[in-house]
């Protein structure tokens, strides 16, 4: 290998190393994966996490990243040692970070590499995470919010937080697909559906004739159809039309009871995230026992305007979006307003074959 070429190989090994640390701060998990091999690893012990495969580091950095309230990473030149068509090497980090969970701290630490020639340029084959100091007291500053929700590249890192409006456009196919595999990777099953008639169609064959089925209050099942579909026609064991011909006064815990356990549950979710997480929003928390586990199987239409990068985003969607269209819904129909007093976060789901995830490419309901 010849001086020039030694160089130009150093360049880029530190530039793949660089263009890590920008994808984790921008929180652009699909470019973070696409720097690895296709068998490549990115290993973790102290987290603890073992990555192997681009799909699970990116499946991996989604959960890990939908963490986060903030995180800062700083990667110092280290050693690089060629040998033809592989390297080895080491990059020093500094990081901070604070998590939703209030988990927060300063580290250092080292990656140690190895690197691989592949015909896309240098990629990582294995990274391994070693924390060398770690402190965990409480961090004195502060992330602006636009810090805070995600961004996917660099013509956006010093974009605001998206306005109120943007939510009701339908994301990217790119962003439908990353948010499928996120949900598959978090044990949901999850089908990318054209519009609101195919989920109709799909709904009849999840669903059997008979089955005890409850329904959210959802206009997105409304407006598809979905929610006549169940409840009337004597197809199903319909749980809604019992319920409102109950006496609430008089029959709240026999309510509590048919809402709590249904064999189907079929409803709307008010966002969902691209790291795979669902999020559901209620005034009163009747509906959510259901799709939280009381139902046997579980099944979610979700209009592509509903995606959203993080938590963090999920929360503003329903407070800024979904909230003002409801509380106009419920003043007209029930002569009172809304409210958001339960809020329902579904991470992940335990029970593999439980929950079905239906993700339209088109926007309906709010």
């Amino acid at each position: 290998m010849n001086d020039f070429q030694a160089i130009a190989d150093r360049v880029e090994i530190e530039a793949l190393r660089g263009e890590f640390t920008d994808a984790a701060m921008m929180r652009d998990r699909p470019r973070l994966a696409s720097l690895f091999t296709a068998d490549g690893a990115l290993r973790m012990p102290n987290i603890p996490a073992e990555l192997i495969g681009r799909e699970e580091i990116l499946a991996g950095g989604e959960r890990l990243q939908s963490q986060w309230e903030f995180f800062v990473q700083n990667t110092h030149p280290g050693t690089i040692l060629l040998d033809g068509d592989t390297a080895t090497g080491r990059a020093h980090i500094q990081e901070l970070a604070r998590a939703l969970d209030g988990r927060q701290g300063l580290n250092y630490a080292v990656y140690h590499d190895r690197y691989q020639r592949t015909g896309e340029g240098w990629r990582f084959a294995e990274r391994v995470y070693e924390v060398r100091y770690l402190d965990t007291s409480p961090l004195a500053g502060t992330a602006p919010p636009a810090a805070q929700g995600s961004v996917t590249g660099p013509a956006d890192a010093t974009a605001a937080p998206a306005p109120a409006g943007s939510f009701a456009g339908p994301a990217s196919a790119e962003r439908l697909e990353r948010t499928a595999a996120a949900l598959r990777a978090n044990g949901f099953a999850a089908e990318i559906l054209d519009d609101a008639a195919a989920a109709r169609a799909r709904v009849e064959d999840l669903v059997p004739e008979g089955a005890r089925v409850l329904t959210g209050a959802s206009e997105t099942l409304r407006l598809s159809g979905i929610d006549e579909d169940l409840n009337s026609g004597g197809r199903y064991d319909a749980i809604r039309p019992r319920v409102l011909a109950i006496d609430r006064a008089t029959g709240a815990d026999e309510i509590r009871k048919l809402v709590a356990a249904p064999e189907f549950v079929v409803n709307s979710v008010a966002a969902v995230t691209e790291t795979g997480a669902l999020v559901l929003a209620s005034g009163s928390g009747s509906q959510l026992p259901a799709n939280a586990g009381g139902a046997a199987h579980a099944v979610w239409i979700v209009g592509a305007q509903k995606v959203v990068p993080d938590l963090n985003t999920a929360l503003r969607r329903v407070e800024e979006h979904a909230l003002p269209l409801e509380n106009a819904r419920a003043q007209a129909v029930y002569g009172m307003p809304s409210a958001v007093n339960r809020l329902l976060v579904l991470n992940a789901e335990p029970r593999p074959g439980r929950g079905t995830v239906l993700l339209l490419r088109e926007a309906i309901g709010y």
